[in-house]
């Protein structure tokens, strides 16, 4: 019997990238995918607990399905995701609503779940993470709109590097990475349905660390070249990495491979030494600007994003004031800023939070305003230049505009035909008046 299933995610790009996982596989035994909870009877939730806020985010979304809950005996609740893992104990205790419980590794076996559920009608709670075995599924395009050309690739997971504040290593598991043999078929199965545009993922992506099928291991360096040398893929993105193990063989890749874009997200989280040391970061200002002018000297256009948490234990206004600078002077496009909130079972969750909030979000705000003029000034260096473009589909709002993003991940509106999807064409940037997109000409 199939089942109409609502999914809803939240947080990073590996669990949207998992929550296309799920939904391939459910639609391999033939249910139906609704936009609505209150028209399914299998509710599927891929969760986030990198911050208190995701979290409640969650709880609260599980107590708004109680009454319809009451009134759909055979309606069954799945949680999965980095909560199923941190808090399963608190998800069954708290709502009294959910029925299983899967871990972000373990989202292939959802259907021998759902099935054992139904048969027993006992909750279930199942997080084993030995392995990655979830990426033998292939994901599939879910967006009927456009032919869709750019996506993820898992090539690693997990994180051993637990910095003080970070959940991961205990939610995600220890870094696990795929065979390269195993990464290289998805990309060509991708590249021969249409992608042209892969980003690679991980938690700490360029720490991966693969073992070919003759036991030798393949470096991220030694990755980004073989899946350059795959001729339908036109352009390689890979996010997120840790500055400690960028090293100069993937500094490198930025000359001798032309596919990888000019743009990178590169987490700084703060402009104090003394605070990245209570952060466990494994890395100073001093390096990461190092590491910056590295690749700066091989590739001058560059851009960069990065993340901040702000109001971490300890952080004086001398601190902020040197993350201010740092952002001023390598003038970050874009930045995921983060308030800091502490986590249950890691060690900062142990150290006085001694910054009153108001005071937080303070200091989010000032950060935020100066990432926002660090946008404007790269969008008036884009006016009257040309660009290279991936012609991704056509605008939501105005079929007879196409859109694509330019390699610093721009997206750009242009008036042209279809023949374009596909390809990398050259647009000249003419109207920069909106932040977060602009419009050009071919």
């Amino acid at each position: 019997m199939y089942r109409k299933v609502y999914l809803k995610t939240w947080g990073c790009q590996m669990n949207h990238y998992d929550s296309n996982k799920i939904l391939n596989l459910l639609k391999i035994n033939n249910n139906l995918i609704v936009d609505n909870y209150k028209d399914s009877d299998l509710i599927i939730l891929n969760t986030c607990s990198i911050r208190k806020k995701s979290e409640n985010k969650v709880f609260n979304f599980i107590e708004k399905l109680r009454s319809f809950k009451k009134t759909n005996s055979n309606l069954i609740i799945c949680v999965c995701g980095c909560l199923s893992t941190h808090l399963k104990d608190k998800i069954f205790l708290r709502n009294n609503l959910v029925d299983i419980i899967c871990g972000p590794q373990s989202i292939h076996k959802l259907n021998k779940l759902i099935y054992k559920f139904i048969k027993y009608k006992k909750k279930i709670i199942y997080i084993k993470s030995s392995k990655i075995d979830k990426n033998y599924i292939y994901n599939k395009d879910f967006d009927n709109n456009n032919i869709k050309l750019s996506t993820y690739v898992t090539i690693m997971e997990g994180c051993n590097k637990f910095c003080s504040y970070c959940v991961v290593p205990y939610t995600r598991g220890k870094e696990i990475s795929r065979s390269p043999e195993k990464i290289i078929d998805e990309i060509c199965y991708l590249s021969n349905n249409n992608i042209r545009e892969i980003n690679l993922l991980g938690q700490n992506v360029n720490a991966y660390s693969g073992t070919f099928d003759d036991g030798n291991l393949c470096s991220f360096s030694s990755l980004l070249n073989i899946i350059s040398k795959i001729d339908k893929i036109k352009r390689i993105r890979f996010t997120t990495s840790n500055p400690y193990n960028f090293n100069n063989d993937i500094i490198n890749c930025y000359k001798n491979i032309k596919k990888i874009v000019s743009y990178l997200h590169l987490p700084v989280q703060s402009g104090s030494n003394k605070i990245l040391k209570l952060m466990r970061r494994r890395y100073n200002i001093e390096l990461y600007k190092e590491l910056i002018n590295k690749i700066l000297y091989i590739r001058p256009n560059m851009i960069f994003s990065t993340d901040f948490i702000v109001g971490f234990p300890g952080e004086k206004e001398k601190d902020f004031l040197l993350t201010l600078d740092l952002i001023n002077e390598l003038k970050f496009d874009h930045s995921y800023i983060f308030i800091y909130s502490p986590r249950p079972g890691t060690e900062s969750f142990y150290m006085k939070d001694n910054i009153d909030l108001i005071e937080k979000k303070r200091r989010f705000k000032e950060i935020k305003l100066l990432i926002d003029n660090n946008i404007i000034y790269w969008n008036k260096k884009m006016l009257n230049n040309n660009y290279k473009i991936l012609v991704e589909g056509y605008s939501k709002k105005d079929s007879k505009f196409l859109f694509g993003r330019t390699e610093n991940n721009r997206k750009v509106y242009f008036i042209g035909n279809k023949n374009l999807l596909g390809k990398l064409i050259n647009v000249n940037i003419t109207d920069i008046s909106n932040k977060n997109y602009l419009y050009g000409n071919l």
